[in-house]
């Protein structure tokens, strides 16, 4: 009896096979992203445009970690917090409320530990935050922010004035790439990608040193999706066309792009 080879049946054809989109996020929180891309086809193209490393001294955060039971309210900037700065949940107090800006740190809170984090409904960002009902009587609260060893005041100088006790800890750092994106501008040369993804306004000033200024013209050709209008408004203000996602999280960026290139399908090509 012969034996004959099968072929692989075919595979269906997804809305956005043939498109390149780079993934600037932090290396461990690209990888989430990067497969929700390829799922609807495209081919995840990931550059890190901030590096994430310990804090220097993890003095301050073992200090918070062991004040735990002395706060009533304690809320995780980013995947980032979350991932450096939960201690082992079985210490967490129970009566400790946890909140976070948006889905994708409640995520990572929960594949840490934390379930339940609470999260806005309107934006996803410290506004949302100040406008859950449980933010906006805090008199006499105590309040432990986890945060990068710098980021946006608004949320603790407004709890403060509510009358909240605000208190920061800085369980991790950001640097830039210490290596170049000579791969990154060669895949924009050779049209491999097609659309960018941008998180934050310091990842936008990261990539744009990174690339040089032949890298920022090929850039300055191809849509960046941001999460966040803030974000949006920095990127045109560095000649990026920024398109911002309706919906937050990494599903809105998703969701971005399949509107995007399904109204621009001449996009596939470059």
């Amino acid at each position: 009896m012969n034996i004959h080879p099968l072929d692989a049946p075919p595979r269906a054809s997804a809305p956005l096979d043939g498109i390149g989109v780079i993934v600037t996020r932090p290396q461990r929180q690209a990888a989430g992203l990067a497969q929700k891309v390829a799922a609807v086809g495209a081919t995840p193209l990931i550059w890190p445009a901030i590096v994430i490393l310990p804090p220097d001294d993890r003095g301050p955060l073992e200090r918070a970690h062991a004040a735990l039971s002395s706060y009533d309210i304690a809320v995780f900037v980013s995947a980032n917090a979350a991932e450096y700065g939960v201690p082992d949940p079985a210490r967490w107090p129970p009566s400790l409320r946890v909140f976070a800006p948006g889905p994708g740190t409640a995520q990572a809170l929960a594949s840490v530990g934390l379930a339940h984090a609470r999260i806005p409904i309107t934006t996803f960002d410290s506004e949302g935050l100040l406008a859950l009902p449980e933010l906006r009587d805090v008199n006499g609260k105590r309040v432990l922010i986890f945060r990068g060893q710098s980021g946006r005041a608004l949320l603790g100088r407004a709890l403060v004035q509510r009358g909240a006790h605000v208190d920061y800890v800085s369980c991790y750092r950001r640097a830039a790439p210490s290596s170049g994106a000579e791969g990154l501008i060669q895949a924009l040369r050779d049209r491999r990608a097609h659309a960018l993804t941008l998180s934050s306004s310091e990842g936008i000033d990261n990539l744009l040193a990174a690339v040089g200024l032949d890298g920022r013209v090929l850039l300055e050709r191809i849509p960046a999706f941001v999460p966040h209008p803030r974000v949006a408004e920095h990127a045109r203000a560095a000649g990026i066309r920024a398109v911002t996602a309706a919906a937050g999280g990494d599903a809105g960026l998703v969701a971005a792009l399949l509107e995007w290139f399904a109204a621009h399908p001449i996009a596939k090509q470059g």
